[in-house]
C-alpha cells in the first residue's frame, strides 16, 4: 500500500525533529512518498519560516531593509543542514535567493520556505527532490487543475520511485508560483495522494490526533481514534482542528483515508478518518463536544408570516449585502433567528437591524448577545433514543440555560446555545455524563 507522509511545520523544526522524520519514514517501506512544511517553531517563542518571510514581503512593499532578517532566516537552514552533515549547498542557493529578492513575486518568497525545508529533507532521506511548481498546477483563477497535476505527478511516481515534495505551492503553466491558504501543505498532501491512488494519507503533526473535547476545558479527554469525514467536519467548524479542513475534499471523493499522527509520538494510534465507521469500531454516542463563544442571535417575530412567500430569504439577503455568514437559522411558524459570528457582524450589527426592521416590518426584532455554541457530534447519536433529551436534561440539573438548539439535517449532531459564562461549564457537564461515565462503564 502507498502511503503519503506529510510533515508539518513542528515536525522539520529542526535538526532533532529531522531525525525523528527520517525514524518514521524508515520504519515503513510503504512511505515512499514525503510531503513537507517549511520549519515551524522550535519552541514557544520562536517563527515560524513562513511568518518570517511574509514580514520579509512587508518589509520589501514599505522599503525597510530586511538583511537581518532574511539573515536570521538562512541560519535556521544552515543549522539544520550543518547538524545533521548535509551537504547541499544552502548557503549559496539562499544568498542568490536573498541577492534577487525583490525581483521575485510576494508568493515566490513565501514558497522558499517549503522550498529550502524539502531540498534538505530530500537529502538526509535519501530521496529526490521535486519541486511543487512542476507538478502543482493552478489555473489561473487559482484553482488547482487536478488533470494536469496527476498526470503530472503519476509520471513523476514512475520516473523516480519515491520523492520528497515541499507543499504549499504550485505553478501556473507558465510557470508563476501560486500559494494554497495557509495550511496548504495538508491540501499539498491531500492532493498528492489522490493522483497517485495512494491507500492512506499519513498527516504527521504535534498531536496524538483528534481530542473528544478541548483540553483547556475537559481534563485529559479521551482520544478519538476512528471518525468519519462528516464527524470531522461538524467538530472542525467548531473549532477541534487538527487539520486544514480543504484538505479532506481530494482524498473524500475517492474514498482514501486519512491518519492524523504525532511526530513525537509516533507509537500512538492516532485518529482514523474516514468516509463511513466500519461495524464495531469505537460504537461511542458521543465522538466529540466542541464550541465558540461570542455569538449573536437576531430574532425576528411577524404574525402570519409562513404565508409570506420569500421572507426568510429577503432577511438573509440583507446580511449577505454586508457580507454577513449565517452560522445558523432557528424557524418556528411565525418566527425565526438568525444566529452569526459576533465578531463577523461587529461594525454592522445595528444597521442589518435597523434594515430588517425597515424592509420586512416585523411585529419584533429582539437580539441576543454573548452567546455560545456547542456542537455535540456523533454517528451514533440517532440510533439511541432519548439522547437529545438527556443531554438537555444534564444541562438543566446543572442549571444551565439553553437559549437556541438545533440539529443537522444528518442527525449526527446536536447544536446548542448557551450564556457564555456557561461554555466551560455546559462542555464539562455534557462530557462527564456521557463520554467520561461510558469510559467508566467500559472499565
Amino acid at each position: 500500500m502507498i502511503k503519503i507522509a506529510k510533515f508539518g511545520g513542528s515536525s522539520v523544526a529542526s535538526a532533532e525533529q529531522f531525525r525523528k522524520v527520517k525514524s518514521i519514514v524508515d520504519a515503513d517501506p510503504d512511505r515512499r512518498f514525503v510531503v513537507v512544511s517549511a520549519a515551524g517553531k522550535r519552541f514557544s517563542a520562536d517563527n515560524k519560516i513562513t511568518d518570517l518571510l511574509l514580514l520579509v514581503n512587508a518589509h520589501i512593499q514599505y522599503h525597510v531593509d530586511c538583511t537581518a532578517l532574511l539573515a536570521d532566516i538562512e541560519q535556521r537552514f544552515v543549522d539544520i543542514a550543518d547538524e545533521l552533515g548535509l551537504k547541499w549547498p544552502v548557503h549559496e542557493k539562499f544568498e542568490l535567493f536573498a541577492k534577487n529578492i525583490k525581483k521575485h513575486s510576494p508568493e515566490y518568497v513565501v514558497s522558499r520556505g517549503e522550498w529550502f525545508t524539502a531540498h534538505l529533507m530530500a537529502e538526509y532521506l535519501q530521496m529526490p527532490f521535486v519541486d511543487a511548481a512542476d507538478v502543482v498546477v493552478f489555473h489561473h483563477n487559482g484553482e488547482v487543475d487536478m488533470e494536469r497535476t496527476a498526470v503530472r505527478l503519476k509520471d513523476v511516481m514512475v520516473r523516480q520511485g519515491s520523492f520528497v515534495l515541499p507543499g504549499f505551492y504550485g505553478a501556473t503553466v507558465d510557470g508563476q508560483i501560486k500559494l494554497f491558504q495557509r495550511g496548504g501543505g495538508d491540501i499539498t498532501g491531500a492532493i498528492l495522494a489522490r493522483c497517485i491512488d495512494a491507500g492512506l494519507y499519513e498527516n504527521w503533526t504535534d498531536v496524538s490526533g483528534f481530542l473528544s473535547a478541548d483540553p483547556r476545558i475537559v481534563e485529559n479527554p479521551r482520544s478519538i481514534r476512528r471518525i468519519t469525514f462528516d464527524e470531522m467536519r461538524e467538530l472542525s467548524y467548531m473549532g477541534a482542528s487538527v487539520l486544514q479542513e480543504e484538505a479532506i475534499f481530494p482524498v473524500r471523493e475517492v474514498n482514501i483515508p486519512i491518519q492524523i499522527k504525532n511526530t513525537n509520538r509516533p507509537q500512538d494510534e492516532g485518529t482514523i478518518i474516514r468516509e463511513k465507521a466500519r461495524a464495531g469500531e469505537d460504537e461511542h454516542l458521543i465522538t466529540g463536544i466542541a464550541g465558540k463563544r461570542d455569538f449573536i442571535s437576531v430574532h425576528v417575530k411577524k404574525a402570519h408570516m409562513s404565508n409570506e412567500v420569500g421572507f426568510v430569504r429577503r432577511a438573509l439577503s440583507i446580511l449577505e449585502r454586508y457580507g454577513v455568514s449565517v452560522e445558523h437559522i432557528p424557524t418556528g411558524v411565525d418566527s425565526f433567528s438568525v444566529v452569526v459570528n459576533g465578531a463577523d457582524v461587529k461594525d454592522s450589527i445595528y444597521s442589518i437591524v435597523a434594515d430588517i426592521r425597515r424592509e420586512l416590518e416585523p411585529d419584533d426584532i429582539t437580539m441576543v448577545d454573548k452567546l455560545a455554541l456547542i456542537s455535540v457530534v456523533g454517528r451514533n447519536m440517532s440510533k439511541r433514543s432519548g439522547t437529545s433529551g438527556k443531554i438537555f436534561g444534564a444541562l438543566g440539573e446543572a442549571g444551565i440555560n439553553i437559549r437556541m438548539i438545533t440539529q443537522s439535517s444528518q442527525e449526527i449532531s446536536i447544536i446548542m446555545g448557551v450564556n457564555n459564562e456557561d461554555f466551560e461549564r455546559a462542555i464539562q457537564v455534557i462530557y462527564n455524563r456521557f463520554v467520561r461515565d461510558e469510559m467508566v462503564t467500559a472499565s
